[in-house]
């Protein structure tokens, strides 16, 4: 059962209990740690592709729930198990924990205590960056790869311009930009005849459609037109006035495009490429 906890000691007493309450039954493994930024209207969103993440990356994961009113903070801490083929349980533990007033704006003295040594750390922020925001800041200085949806921003494509400053600060993924990856080989596919397009419509989400016109820039040096028309998923894109071929598969679902971001450590600079032209 999980319990309320007022303190980051009183969070890292209870990961303890668990620890010693295993008696060697279970096996408490972590490959790093999972910070996921969500505030209110992304709670719902974000327990739905965190439940769907399920035994895939054994991790401890500090879910932060930023709240402007009052102070302090109130952490809870959960454990699930899961069997492996030599009948013992991998067990990992979820902290979830309500961020007041002055634990919000500065939440890094709460997240360093409650990090696993010698692990990556990721950071999931859910909806757009407050880039130069004290409570961003901390956490990029404390988390190696930084995960973004831009297809929760608001006026893009120009949050890309400051995307594009903090790159030499810390690694990033977007998922937008993992929503086109079936379509950008397809597209490569058409060369050479891709070489003298001009312009580019995108039936799909603001971002998927910036990031294709920024990735096609990128790679041809030159200016490309960009028409977009809304949808809440790629559904086709036009080259010219003519159709792409679509390309095989099928979308993959928001769990699985966490989970292979949880599962990448370098830059990407072909993505970094594209938001630089998405801006340009």
């Amino acid at each position: 059962m999980a319990s309320a906890l007022g303190t980051v000691s009183a969070i890292e007493r209870k990961l303890a209990a668990l620890r010693l309450g295993d008696e060697g039954s279970r096996l408490r493994t972590n490959v790093m740690t999972h910070i996921a930024w969500v505030p209110e209207q992304w709670v719902e969103a974000a327990e739905d592709v965190l439940a769907g993440l399920e035994d895939r990356h054994p991790s401890r994961t500090i879910v932060l729930f930023p709240e402007s009113d009052g102070e302090g903070l109130e952490g809870k801490v959960e454990s699930e198990s899961f069997p492996t083929s030599l009948g013992l349980m991998i067990c990992t533990d979820t902290i979830r924990i309500r961020l007041h007033g002055t634990s919000a704006e500065h939440p890094a003295s709460v997240v360093e205590p409650l990090l696993v040594s010698d692990l990556p750390v990721f950071l999931r922020w859910r909806g757009a960056p407050p880039f130069g925001d004290p409570a961003f800041e901390e956490l990029i200085e404390v988390a190696d790869r930084l995960i973004l949806d831009s297809t929760e921003w608001p006026g893009l494509p120009a949050p890309y311009a400051r995307v594009a400053e903090i790159f030499d600060r810390i690694t990033i993924s977007d998922i937008a930009w993992a929503r086109t990856s079936r379509w950008r080989p397809m597209l490569a596919s058409l060369w050479p005849q891709i070489a003298t397009v001009k312009r580019i419509k995108v039936t799909g989400t603001e971002a998927q459609a910036h990031l294709l016109a920024g990735w096609l820039r990128s790679r041809l040096r030159r200016p490309i037109g960009l028409e977009h028309e809304p949808s809440d998923k790629l559904v086709g894109v036009e080259l010219d006035g003519d159709p792409a071929p679509f390309p095989p598969g099928d979308p993959p679902f928001p769990a699985d495009l966490l989970s292979d971001e949880l599962d990448k450590l370098t830059r990407d600079p072909v993505y970094e490429a594209a938001v630089l032209a998405a801006v340009t």
